[in-house]
């Protein structure tokens, strides 16, 4: 592939996973839905669908007081041809309260993303978020914070704080995400590789 080409299309792909969570988290619905191609798809704790379904729920979500924001950091960007993995840090922040008390919750990982470029356009194809690390602070420190230990134990190490919270509120979360190690993540990657192979 030309350089040119190559950074062109690295170019084009970072402004599209910038749009994703500056438009996502401004409640931008129309340019929202113009990262995803026609048959997105979003993986998330709480919802696993079509991404016209994601942004559908996201809308009720938020009109209904939930607050979810995203923060990210550097890209890592795998090209092949019309295909492409970008791997991203990001953090999830949600606020909500827990028993009573005001707290947010703040995920550390990175979102891997399917992307295709389709009549010149690149768009997301799948989003598959990787969870690596989490932990939640009351609003206000001097407010005392107790969990339920075993309630909490009972949800993977890299989001458990996360599902804690999203259960709470009455969400139901899928409890076989990929985190930093193990057979899930590795599995993720296989089908990355395969994507970019044209394997699939």
């Amino acid at each position: 592939m030309d350089m040119t080409d190559a950074w062109s299309d690295k170019l084009a792909i970072r402004e599209l996973l910038e749009n994703w969570a500056v438009w996502r988290d401004a409640g931008d619905w129309k340019r929202f839905a113009t990262v995803w191609h026609d048959d997105g798809f979003m993986h998330a704790t709480w919802f696993q669908g079509p991404a016209r379904e994601f942004i559908r729920v996201t809308q009720e979500g938020m009109a209904k007081g939930v607050s979810i924001l995203h923060f990210l950091g550097g890209t890592s960007i795998d090209l092949a041809g019309e295909r492409a993995i970008a791997q991203t840090k990001m953090t999830i922040s949600q606020r909500a309260e827990v028993q009573g008390v005001l707290c947010d919750v703040v995920c550390t990982g990175r979102f891997y993303d399917f992307l295709e470029k389709r009549d010149g356009r690149w768009g997301l194809v799948v989003r598959q978020p990787i969870y690596e690390k989490d932990r939640i602070d009351p609003v206000d420190p001097a407010v005392p914070l107790q969990l339920d230990t075993d309630r909490l134990a009972a949800f993977p190490a890299g989001y458990r704080h996360l599902a804690y919270v999203q259960t709470q509120i009455g969400y139901a979360v899928k409890r076989d995400m990929p985190q930093l190690q193990g057979a899930e993540v590795e599995a993720l990657y296989a089908r990355g590789q395969a994507w970019l192979n044209h394997e699939r």
